[in-house]
């Protein structure tokens, strides 16, 4: 039986495992229940796509995003690994297939949404194969304390009654304290092995530039900095404007955003992976499951909604583990503008009543009907025929989602496919009846091989009409007349947003709206935001350090090369100073000490000076001496 690491050579090509990652698939082998705690680029899906190798059966991997899913499917695909997934917009025969195919045929993985666990279909479906793990992917989404909160995750451990005795590992790259203690018990794990990768990141510079001239700064810092960049803002209209800005200044810029085609997406990113482009300003829709390691710079043009997004979206520089860069250019405004944008994706309730009507009578869906359906949805036309302001909508449609009634997911890419439906004999009768159709089925099983006949399979037009001589519009057109003649069934590409009504529809009157908990939540979002704003507007304290401590990591050592880092090394005496503030209220938290006790837990270089410094703390009110002259801190720093 191949080991893990056996595993890892053959399909991945590596020689070793990261740090943690053998531990973390050891128990998930052993049986065990896993919460891995892995920051952005820490290797979170070898995690459980090694031991889903390894067992026997399927692996079921819970994911919320498809082009996650379609991505680590076709990747697992390109290493020979037998992968699927079901997400909206597929087809109930297509979904039906799916299944089919991983309760009786060898898939080793099936990825699906969360809201996909709630199907009777599925379940039922699911009680017929040999599920060997149960992967949660971005699980900080089961938390209402996390940064994406979404409800269908609340499904999960209803489900896991349908698997008893299979392990659960659940992932997540950024989670606090409070937020990794709501997972566990959201998820009702099962004394669950906990593994956690430090939040630092050495070799990310961290810095904050306040200025009113963003462009003329971002074209300073790129000019400075050499290396492949992502620049976020926050608008698709930002993105052309940016781009167009640093090409005008004779630097290699693009823009991408989610409203743009698959096609274009593609050629864009991929443009930018192979360095034919060096700048890519983008969304935040940018960058998730994109594994380029360097990436030298990562520019924000506004502040983060949150530590957890920053965190995630500037671990995307650096992944090579050399030196790269995360700079935050901002100003006061743009403090003002993050808080109005958290109360305005928090809108009143009649609101979302209203949106969530106008869904209703736009996609024609009756009450009572159309649990788990899914509809073509474009947001410009429905916003045009019932007059809404875009912004507005889209953050009542999100908040709708939020509370788990509806989801919209992204523009996406669902390739053609196609499923012979005849026996082999009798295709050979058809062709010789039909010579006309005789080229498009040889090119067909040329391409695509037996594979047509088992289950529906990804078919290029484009690629057919290359090796035919002919183009992609008549090669569809054949497609079709072999549907038609039921030889076929051959499903057409499309590309276009999907809604789905992740419960039956209700009276729009009577939508069961959480108030508490979208007040709360309103609040929570406020919290995270002032944390954000903290960290800007610090010029004190190593940003790696408080980011650290955002996560519940203690660190006393700074990182060194952040801006505050390097202003400070010019006053080494002061960043002694804070840095032995910052030891002595932590330990003091553990209770009180003597004087001795303390230089002997810190190792204070100079002890005279230490002492000073004691004394100071006291003069502040931050530490007092109790009865036994220990240390303690003062009664307002418990």
């Amino acid at each position: 039986m191949p080991t893990p690491l056996d595993i890892l050579k053959q399909y991945w090509g590596y020689e070793s495992f990261r740090h943690l990652q053998d531990e973390i698939i050891d128990s998930v082998i052993a049986g065990n229940d896993v919460m891995a705690l892995l920051p952005t680029g820490g290797g979170k899906s070898i995690c459980f796509q090694v031991p889903g190798v390894a067992l026997n059966g399927i692996t079921i991997v819970v994911s919320p995003l498809i082009a996650l899913m379609k991505d680590q499917v076709e990747q697992l695909t390109r290493r020979h690994i037998k992968a699927t997934a079901i997400y909206s917009g597929l087809t109930a025969r297509e979904i039906d297939i799916i299944l089919d195919n991983c309760a009786y045929g060898d898939f080793k993985f099936l990825y699906v949404s969360p809201e996909r666990l709630k199907s009777d279909l599925f379940r039922k479906r699911v009680e017929k194969m040999d599920v060997s793990l149960l992967a949660i992917d971005e699980a900080h989404c089961i938390s209402l304390w996390g940064y994406d909160f979404r409800p269908p995750y609340l499904e999960i451990p209803e489900f896991r009654n349908l698997l008893p005795d299979v392990p659960v590992i659940a992932l997540t790259a950024t989670a606090t304290k409070q937020v990794q203690e709501d997972i566990a018990q959201k998820l009702e794990l099962r004394n669950p092995q906990f593994f956690a990768k430090s939040f630092a990141r050495e070799n990310i510079s961290y810095s904050v530039r306040k200025t009113l001239d963003k462009k003329g700064k971002l074209l300073e810092i790129v000019s400075k900095i050499p290396g492949c960049a992502i620049v976020y803002v926050n608008s698709r209209k930002e993105t052309r404007e940016i781009a167009q800005y640093l090409m005008k200044n004779k630097i290699s810029a693009d823009f991408y955003h989610a409203g743009l085609s698959t096609e274009i997406r593609g050629r864009k990113q991929e443009a930018w992976i192979r360095d034919q482009v060096r700048v890519i300003v983008a969304t935040n829709a940018f960058g998730m499951g994109i594994d380029k390691p360097d990436v030298r710079l990562v520019v924000h043009l506004e502040v983060p909604q949150s530590p957890e997004s920053y965190y995630q979206e500037a671990g995307r520089g650096g992944r090579d583990g050399q030196k790269s860069y995360s700079v935050i250019l901002y100003h006061n405004h743009d403090v003002d503008n993050l808080q109005r944008m958290v109360r305005q994706s928090n809108p009143e309730v009649d609101y979302l009543k209203r949106i969530y009507q106008a869904l209703a009578n736009f996609l024609k869906v009756a009450v009572g009907s159309s649990e788990n359906a899914s509809y073509d949805f474009e947001i410009g036309a429905f916003c045009d025929h019932f007059k809404f302001e875009p912004r507005e909508a889209y953050l009542g449609i999100k908040k709708l989602e939020s509370e788990g009634l509806i989801h919209l997911n992204e523009s996406f890419n669902n390739p053609s496919r196609a499923w012979i439906l005849v026996e082999r004999a009798d295709l050979y009768k058809f062709q010789i009846a039909n010579s006309s159709f005789d080229p498009l089925i040889k090119a067909l099983l040329r391409l695509y091989g037996g594979e047509l006949f088992n289950q529906l399979t990804n078919v290029s037009e484009v690629s057919i009409s290359r090796l035919l001589g002919t183009d992609p519009a008549a090669v569809r057109k054949g497609l079709e007349g072999l549907d038609k003649m039921g030889i076929l069934d051959y499903d057409k590409q499309k590309e276009k947003p999907q809604m789905v009504f992740l419960s039956e529809r209700y009276d729009s009157q009577n939508l069961p709206l959480d108030t508490k908990r979208i007040r709360e939540r309103m609040e929570h979002e406020l919290s995270k935001v002032k944390a954000i704003v903290d960290y800007v507007e610090n010029d004190q304290r190593c940003r790696s350090q408080i980011l650290l401590d955002y996560f519940g990591e203690v660190s006393y050592q700074n990182c060194g090369i952040c801006d505050t880092c390097l202003k400070q090394q010019e006053h080494d005496e002061d960043v002694h100073h804070e840095q032995h503030q910052v030891q002595i209220i932590h330990i003091l938290k553990e209770g009180p000490k003597y004087m001795e006790e303390l230089i002997s837990e810190i190792e204070p270089e100079n002890e005279d000076e230490f002492q000073i410094l004691v004394r100071e703390m006291i003069d502040q009110g931050k530490v007092k001496y109790n009865e036994q002259w220990q240390l303690e801190l003062d009664d307002a720093r418990r």
